[in-house]
């Protein structure tokens, strides 16, 4: 896979770097001189690309949420109705991302960097989302195994249960058997959503 480069600067061996600094100390602790020391570029370069690090950690929550997502969603099958595989690549998604170690960091040491994604603004990543559960909601349109409405709302919609199930969960869950807990629950989301998109 070729590298993704900016003015030089391998994008990828610096959120990797970025996302070390991260998982060993939080976003508060890491600074731009840890995270250019670990990629082995100097900080001037970095600066050039990134003014400071709630930038360099935005462009790596964007590479990773979307790298979660899409690796949760089954592989493409004419065979399955479009409903059935987007329920399930969800909830999958849901069970991935409460998994990721970043997420787990960020949501445990500096919850208030995902509060603007969830108040104020969409961010890369949500738009990213939107785009694909449109195009999987238009899929369940034509075969009619979802419920025909404005696309776009459908995502959005969805999002919104599935973002609520990923981020309040634990919130829901008891401390003593919370993993089974949380899989009760995700059979609650895939209930809901089958229930939300079928005809």
């Amino acid at each position: 896979m070729t590298p993704n480069r900016h003015n030089g600067t391998d994008d990828d061996a610096v959120l990797d770097a970025a996302r070390e600094c991260v998982l060993a100390v939080g976003v508060r602790r890491t600074t731009l001189t840890d995270v250019a020391r670990r990629a082995g570029v100097s900080r001037m370069t970095l600066y050039r690309r990134w003014p400071d690090v709630r930038t360099v950690v935005g462009d790596l929550m964007t590479r990773e949420w979307i790298a979660v997502a899409l690796g949760a969603a089954p592989a493409p099958d004419p065979a399955r109705p479009a409903r059935e595989r987007l329920v399930e690549g969800l909830v999958a998604g849901v069970r991935a991302f409460r998994a990721h170690p970043l997420f787990r960091k960020i949501l445990d040491v500096d919850p208030e960097l995902l509060l603007p994604y969830v108040l104020d603004r969409r961010g890369a990543s949500q738009d990213t989302l939107l785009e694909f559960l449109a195009d999987a909601l238009r899929e369940g349109h034509a075969d009619g195994s979802v419920r025909r409405d404005h696309p776009v709302r459908q995502a959005r919609a969805v999002l919104l249960v599935a973002q609520s199930f990923t981020l309040s969960l634990r919130t829901m869950t008891d401390d003593a058997d919370s993993d089974l807990h949380a899989e009760a629950f995700l059979g609650e989301l895939r209930h809901i959503l089958e229930r939300t998109l079928a005809p």
